[in-house]
């Protein structure tokens, strides 16, 4: 039995300890936004935090999270205020948008790292792959989503 904190909410899995996260999340906590993509980790289709990282969970065993906090998909777009799912909707990032509920897991990843990035640390960092190839939007979107975060910062600075 293994106990996991997902979005908050704490669930028990009772599987094998081997299977990947990613199968977890979808299967037996119905939360499918956090896509299968390639089953090796390298397109991050996959990506969710865990404790605050950016892990590809296709690759990541059930076992190895332990009592850590994940994070999916879900537990982000519930907060309509978040930055980078604002720059996503201005900058119409999506295509087909299978892989964009990764790509905003990296993107917080690396916004809560480098809060004000360049053009060159958005390409180093989001490793992402999209097979309808948005890359000028994400990066668009991403540095937007920086400006837009700078700028809650700044009014709750303030403000307070």
């Amino acid at each position: 039995m293994i106990k996991l904190l997902v979005n908050g909410r704490r669930m028990v899995f009772e599987g094998d300890p081997e299977t990947p996260l990613l199968w977890v999340l979808r299967d037996d906590a119905n939360l499918t936004g956090t896509k299968y993509g390639c089953g090796i980790g390298l397109c991050g289709a996959c990506t969710v935090h865990v404790d605050g990282e950016a892990i590809r969970s296709c690759q990541l065993p059930v076992s190895a999270v332990g009592e850590s906090e994940v994070i999916t998909i879900e537990g982000v777009a519930t907060n309509t205020s978040d930055a980078v799912i604002e720059a996503w909707a201005l900058e119409n990032v999506p295509q087909c948008g299978y892989c964009q509920p990764g790509m905003v897991m990296a993107v917080h990843a690396l916004l809560r790292d480098i809060p004000d990035p360049t053009r060159r640390d958005v390409d180093a960092n989001i490793t992402n792959l999209c097979r309808c190839g948005t890359y000028p939007r994400v990066r668009k979107a991403v540095l937007r989503a920086a400006e837009i975060a700078a700028a809650a910062r700044e009014a709750a600075d303030q403000s307070g």
